[in-house]
């Protein structure tokens, strides 16, 4: 299934393309403080319709690139690769459309003390 997600004043507009059942809710430092709800896809998964200038954040080891809206702030995914290896995305579900977010399985990790 495609879904469609942008940033809050739609600066950057994407499609992700996948199953989403299930999102992981981190307690570290950035996902707490920013209430991620991530979803894990490949990043070739991951199109735009509108690429407007993101910046990237990243912290502690550096794998994951936080992009975000210099405009508006908001944070619709990150950029990373996966313990095998591959190009990931983890697409902030709070920033897709039409997604019934109480339908989701949220799966809970200890990123405080990872």
């Amino acid at each position: 299934m495609q879904y469609h997600g942008s940033c809050h004043c739609g600066a950057v507009e994407y499609q992700v393309e996948g199953q989403l059942d299930s999102v992981l809710s981190c307690n570290c430092s950035i996902c707490s403080r920013r209430g991620y709800l991530l979803w894990f896809v490949p990043a070739s998964a991951l199109t735009f319709s509108k690429a407007g200038a993101l910046t990237s954040y990243t912290f502690n080891s550096h794998k994951i690139k936080h992009q975000f809206c210099p405009v508006c702030g908001c944070a619709p995914f990150g950029l990373g690769v996966d313990p095998q290896g591959n190009q990931t995305a983890a697409v902030n579900v709070r920033c897709l459309t039409d997604v019934d977010l109480n339908a989701l399985q949220v799966h809970h990790y200890n990123g405080k003390d990872a």
